[in-house]
């Protein structure tokens, strides 16, 4: 199980940090990634860590967000800095046992989103 937290209200150029928590031990072996989906557009990739470490990232996040995990407690993080208008989205977190699920959207397990909010 999967949960999400984090969110809320942030201005833009603010930075905000989202959790997922997992309830497994396994989830160490998991690849975690992070989708966003904002209010009338399609969910979208926003970055994916593997069980190694290595990350990877949509373009549009690039420089300005940073995905990593905690494997002692379960948790992968996406700090979010420089936010702008456009990354108002609820965010959730994902975790596949494959690599690479996350270009299709198709993974595992999925988390509760959490809002995040960009306002002046």
């Amino acid at each position: 199980q999967l949960q999400a937290s984090g969110g809320g209200l942030v201005q833009p150029g603010g930075s905000l940090r989202l959790s997922c928590a997992a309830s497994a031990r396994s989830f160490s072996t998991y690849n975690v990634a992070w989708f966003r989906q904002a209010p009338g557009k399609e969910r979208e990739f926003v970055a994916a860590i593997g069980r190694a470490g290595y990350t990877t990232y949509a373009d549009f996040v690039k420089g300005r967000f940073t995905i990593s995990r905690e494997n002692a407690k379960n948790t992968v993080n996406l700090q979010m800095n420089s936010v702008q208008f456009e990354d108002t989205a609820v965010y959730y977190c994902a975790a596949d046992s494959v690599w690479g699920t996350w270009s299709s959207g198709d993974m595992e397990y999925w988390g509760k989103g959490t809002l995040v909010t960009v306002s002046s």
